[in-house]
């Protein structure tokens, strides 16, 4: 373990090779495991049986966690005229439109959610590989291209613990579920949330075992391979 501190070290100690950990296991193991001095993330990645090139092999969505992220959510919403009142009169950080899309483009990026009416999508387009590579390009699957009279509730949302989840290039899906400082409960029901939500989002193009593997880590600290069984138990 040369090149890592001691504290590292002695959170890695608490992973034993090759075991498998019920859910309720690794939410303990993991916050013990946390050494930073500030509320580390506690993290999920699913690796997945899907080929990430094939279209019927995708695997995108939201999931509502019942206890949020333990975090502020910055909103910015792309609308303009009765929408963009709409916007801001239901919480939202940042509204606006051409203005928004040149702000973003000159590297402002201090939000961490963003949606637009579908009017304003032929604006923000121009913004896909600056938002994209973020995970925070609106789209219509992700449920972020929202309708005016919808903003309230999207939103609303978005403010409580709306999380993305998305397939990467590699086939792994990675979420973030609540902070170290939750309680274990509060971890493992957002936790069942998320597999529940990607379990019900099976590609009609998925082969085999859907879900390979599944891991749960801090920001900072090891992760620990759930037993997929109860793993998949949680949300049923």
């Amino acid at each position: 373990m040369s090149g890592h501190g001691k504290k590292y070290n002695a959170a890695v100690a608490l992973l034993e090779k090759d075991k498998l950990y019920t859910p309720a296991e690794a939410v303990e193991l993991a916050k013990k495991a946390s050494y930073a001095n500030f509320d580390e993330t506690v993290e999920v990645h699913m690796k997945m049986g899907l080929n990430p090139r094939s279209a019927d092999q995708q695997v995108r969505g939201v999931a509502l966690l019942p206890h949020g992220l333990g975090k502020t959510i910055r909103v910015l919403v792309f609308a303009q005229g009765p929408a963009g009142k709409a916007a801001m009169d239901a919480g939202a950080d940042y509204v606006g439109a051409e203005d928004l899309v040149k702000q973003i483009e000159d590297g402002w990026l201090e939000f961490d959610a963003a949606m637009a009416t579908p009017d304003m999508m032929p604006k923000v387009a121009k913004l896909g590989k600056i938002l994209g590579r973020r995970g925070l390009m609106p789209n219509p699957k992700a449920g972020s291209v929202v309708p005016p009279e919808d903003l309230p509730r999207a939103i609303g949302e978005a403010r409580k613990g709306r999380v993305e989840y998305r397939l990467d290039r590699t086939a792994i899906i990675h979420l973030a579920i609540g902070k170290v400082s939750f309680e274990d409960e509060k971890l493992l029901e957002n936790l069942a949330t998320v597999i529940e939500a990607i379990v019900k989002a099976k590609p009609s193009g998925a082969k085999g075992q859907y879900i390979r593997s599944i891991t749960l880590t801090t920001t900072m600290g090891p992760g620990f391979k759930l037993d997929l069984k109860s793993a998949l138990n949680l949300a049923t």
